[in-house]
């Protein structure tokens, strides 16, 4: 998930204030790391993380409580993996955890789900490639129609499909359908709902993975298909292939992070 300015896993900035924060990122010293042990204690409303005997805070010095102790052993390892330097871009597990506490969980919540209902309205699955990619459309119908099928008989979101980029409306129940999960997770499973839905721009994508309707390998391989494409057409860019690995990486952390909070979605 995207770092913020605080070191923080945060799903919200826009792409161009993120391009900022990479290249602050590359800029500003690490912070040294300044514990040797790392151990996970039970609490009373969930699990946390000890540095040397004091329990971990987020950035905005909530209490990094997690809901499952598979998920606080996950975000130990990555504390007892760094070296002499501490890098958050190393720890998607606790960055995902603290945008969960520090901002799934507050009053930010509304503004992430607007969010997520805009992507509702305009899923990628529904937008299709015209007959001068016949190529690319019959790979898009092989691979996303059966997500679509799945979301109209387990959500009862039936979605409209139009070829090309410009926008098609979308059924105020569909759409509805597919945020009721959305809305109704906790601030963990939503973050990384929200996450794997920023970098697919899909939401019904997201909600595949989290009901278990579609593995996340596969699913990045149908939200890819485009990319793929045009690089079987024109060649692989060094740039682009980066970025793509590096969302690749941080979608499949994301489902990682929800399969370790051990949650169950309601259909809504």
């Amino acid at each position: 998930m995207p770092r913020d300015e605080l070191g923080n896993g945060c799903p919200i900035l826009p792409p161009e204030r993120l391009e900022e924060l990479v290249r602050e990122r590359h800029e500003r010293p690490l912070p040294r790391r300044f514990y040797r042990q790392v151990t996970v204690a039970a609490e009373r409303d969930g699990f946390a993380v000890l540095l040397d005997d004091k329990p971990l805070r987020t950035p905005l010095k909530r209490p990094f409580v997690l809901p499952t102790r598979a998920l606080a052993e996950a975000a130990a390892a990555e504390w007892r993996a760094q070296g002499e330097k501490i890098d958050p871009a190393a720890m998607p597990m606790t960055g995902f955890a603290n945008a969960a506490i520090d901002r799934a969980a507050g009053p930010e919540r509304a503004v992430l789900q607007a969010h997520l209902a805009e992507l509702a309205e305009h899923d990628l699955l529904c937008y299709r490639a015209g007959a001068s990619q016949a190529g690319l459309a019959e790979r898009q119908r092989q691979s996303w129609d059966p997500l679509l099928r799945w979301v109209e008989d387990v959500l009862g979101a039936r979605l409209n499909l139009a070829e090309g980029v410009m926008p098609v409306a979308q059924p105020r129940q569909a759409v509805a359908a597919l945020m009721r999960p959305c809305e109704a997770a906790d601030p963990f499973a939503f973050v990384a709902l929200f996450s794997m839905a920023a970098l697919t721009r899909s939401v019904a994508i997201a909600l595949a993975v989290a009901h278990g309707a579609v593995s996340a390998e596969d699913a990045w391989t149908a939200a890819t298909l485009e990319e793929r494409w045009n690089m079987e057409l024109w060649g692989e860019d060094e740039q682009a292939a980066r970025q793509l690995a590096a969302r690749r990486d941080e979608f499949l952390a994301a489902a990682r992070f929800l399969s370790l909070c051990d949650t169950r979605l309601r259909k809504g």
